[in-house]
């Protein structure tokens, strides 16, 4: 489990692809993320919960293996060498949660539709895959490449046309990857989990609904 804040911009030091196992093998430069990280422990990248399955601390990286389902849903196989990452440790049970309940399951990926700068800080348009609109909730919570944000606009219930808006403070812009972030670009996203368990819930109540009302 995590909280949505960032506590290292991590480096890709490579990613090995393995087409045949329909895997990749990603390597990322995390000196201080691996302190005190053990093989099996968790590590999240850019929002994304991995298993850290070796570690080296004099060189100050770990290596996670990625499985086919997660290179599709998120924007992991598209890391190069070099690229920055948003990385956090699992919160201890006694450790504050300052940001929201975050799971490290992406849910999908939104495209950054529009940045307004305002000073110091942005407004940030990210339009979101099919499906997602009905779990995002102005004021609600959401992780953004891993970042724990308050969701500041949403749009109309549109298919096809949804979006979100949050707006993201200076200290959030300079520790994480957002502050680099441009029109265009793919970003991680993980509704609220609450969300999800509470539309399930509703789905399965219209259907016995539509049940009894069949019988």
């Amino acid at each position: 489990m995590f909280t949505g804040i960032i506590t290292e911009l991590g480096a890709v030091a490579d990613l090995a692809t393995l087409p045949e196992q329909d895997a990749a093998r990603l390597t990322l430069h995390a000196p201080q993320s691996i302190a005190g990280l053990e093989d099996g422990g968790s590590i999240a990248v850019n929002g994304t919960c991995l298993t850290a399955t070796d570690i080296r601390p004099e060189a100050g990286t770990v290596t996670v293996d990625v499985m086919g389902e997660t290179l599709r849903r998120t924007t992991v196989g598209a890391l190069a060498p070099g690229d920055r990452v948003n990385l956090e440790r699992c919160v201890p049970a006694t450790g504050r949660l300052d940001g929201h309940v975050v799971q490290g399951h992406v849910d999908g990926t939104g495209t950054i539709a529009r940045i307004e700068v305002h000073g110091d800080w942005r407004q940030v348009r990210i339009a979101l895959p099919p499906g997602l609109g009905r779990y995002v909730a102005e004021k609600g919570s959401i992780a953004v490449d891993g970042v724990s944000l308050t969701v500041s606009a949403v749009s109309d219930p549109s298919p096809g046309q949804d979006w979100f808006e949050v707006s993201v403070i200076p200290a959030t812009l300079a520790a994480t990857t957002l502050g680099a972030r441009v029109v265009g670009d793919r970003v991680n996203l993980e509704v609220d989990v609450l969300a999800k368990y509470a539309a399930r819930l509703h789905d399965y109540d219209r259907a016995a609904q539509a049940e009894g009302a069949r019988a």
